[in-house]
């Protein structure tokens, strides 16, 4: 072989002429491409492979194949559903379990799984398998993300998040299963319906396979308390997953993040059990004639689902308006980081409460559990509380001026969206195709945005040649 024969077959001076060559210089173009981006700006990288997945499931909501009457389905519809079931929300504005055909509901399902994963992981997943490796950018803002110790755990982690998502939606499964087939469903229907719920729960999703969701099992046991346990899971988030099967219920083993998940994801679900509870307990029109073994059941069913489980047991609009006040509060507070749940995480809402507390004594420094907190990490939990509050208000007036209908709902609906929770006053499926396209952008948002700005933010550090002289503002 020659020296021009053997320049003439590199890469660099592959054209596109047959399909093989043509296939390789496309994937070797695609290879560099998200390898640069990985190591450069990863940030962008979760943004496009997130994009990425919500156009292949848009196209293939689209299909007549993917309908119950086999006609193509309006783009709006079909790009709200994917949006609603990659960043698992569970909002929809046709009946899940009538529109769709079993084809449509496997990718609905397929997509629930695919983005409860995470945003980061679906972008390091992409990162790995095109270019078989992560840069080490690449890896710090997936180790920042998922709270890895090391850069070493972070392939580690990654696998664990796929193996774990499996193991704790098939044990729902086989806990479901049995239930379906008790109450008279085929073998078939029942695994189908038991995988459905259990991928939904974990996930935090919300979607039902059922036209009539879970009222009718609304004092069922059996399967309310399968649910419950796969959406709290899901809500404290991988990093937490990892440390409890590390070391167990050792809280002296525990890192910060897990102590502060577990810690105020408690207190929010025995604060909301209780508030929900007290508050609907005379309501005639959801749990006020109910015994009170159910009004405590549905109590706390419905502060589990409120921080982004989204399946619901009572009409929200018929809810009295502190009841859904207070159900605002939680979906705007959501999960774990880098959990299924969405929201501005319950650790942004811990570091802030601790802020607060150290300014009122006095302290120069956020100290928790023996460690201090980083004014940096401060910084990130404002910024993402106050973006989180603008894209709602943004949201919620525009939505005002689409629909006529009242700001109760509107904030509802809003909330309920960009936190990822699914739960409805039934107004997505009464807006027009320009309502639709906007909370599909706060869905994508809430699901992306203040995920990829923390880790943006934490990563986004330049070195100062100098520093202005301080002074400071009257605050307050």
């Amino acid at each position: 072989m020659t020296q021009s024969q053997s320049r003439s077959k590199s890469p660099a001076n592959w054209h596109p002429g047959t399909p093989e060559r043509e296939g390789l210089w496309i994937f070797t173009r695609l290879r560099d491409f998200i390898d640069n981006i990985a190591n450069t700006t990863p940030a962008r990288l979760a943004l496009s492979a997130f994009g990425m997945v919500i156009l292949v499931f848009t196209g293939l909501l689209s299909l007549p194949v993917s309908s119950a009457t086999g006609e193509f389905t309006p783009l709006y519809q079909s790009l709200f559903t994917a949006v609603s079931a990659v960043c698992v929300t569970g909002l929809t504005v046709v009946s899940t379990a009538v529109h769709w055909s079993f084809f449509g509901q496997l990718v609905i399902l397929i997509g629930i799984f695919v983005g409860g994963l995470g945003t980061l992981t679906l972008a390091s997943l992409l990162a790995l398998m095109v270019s078989k490796k992560l840069g080490v950018r690449g890896k710090l803002i997936a180790q920042e993300a998922m709270n890895a110790g090391r850069l070493g755990e972070v392939g580690t982690l990654l696998r664990i998040v796929i193996v774990t998502s499996v193991v704790i939606e098939g044990t729902l499964a086989l806990a479901l299963i049995p239930r379906f087939l008790t109450l008279g469903e085929s073998f078939g229907q029942s695994v189908w319906h038991g995988a459905f719920y259990a991928i939904s729960a974990f996930n935090n999703a919300g979607f039902t396979p059922h036209s009539d969701g879970i009222v009718p099992y609304e004092t069922d046991l059996w399967i309310l308390v399968p649910l419950m346990v796969g959406v709290f899971l899901g809500s404290l988030g991988f990093p937490v997953v990892m440390v409890l099967q590390q070391n167990g219920l050792n809280w002296k083993k525990w890192n910060l993040h897990t102590k502060l998940t577990i810690q105020v994801s408690l207190i929010l679900l025995v604060s909301g059990t209780l508030l929900w509870g007290l508050m609907e307990w005379e309501n005639l029109r959801t749990i006020g004639g109910m015994n009170v073994a159910d009004k405590v059941i549905h109590s706390l069913f419905a502060s589990v689902m409120t921080r982004s489980g989204g399946f619901n047991l009572v009409d929200q609009n018929q809810m009295d308006s502190t009841t859904m006040l207070l159900t605002d509060a939680l979906m705007f507070a959501g999960g774990g980081s880098a959990s299924t749940a969405g929201g501005v995480k319950v650790t942004t809402i811990a570091v802030m409460f601790l802020a607060i507390l150290a300014e009122a004594r006095g302290d120069s420094d956020v100290k928790v559990y023996g460690r201090t907190i980083p004014e940096g990490t401060m910084r990130v939990a404002i910024s993402v509380i106050v973006a989180g509050a603008t894209l709602v208000a943004v949201s919620a007036m525009l939505l005002l001026q689409i629909s006529g209908a009242s700001l109760d709902r509107v904030l509802f609906e809003t909330i309920s969206a960009f936190a990822t929770v699914g739960l409805s006053t039934n107004l997505s499926a009464e807006l027009p195709p320009s309502g639709v396209y906007v909370l599909t952008i706060l869905m994508f948002a809430g699901r992306v945005g203040t995920v990829t700005l923390a880790a943006a933010l934490a990563l986004r550090q330049r070195s100062q040649l100098f520093h202005y002289p301080e002074e400071r503002p009257i605050i307050g």
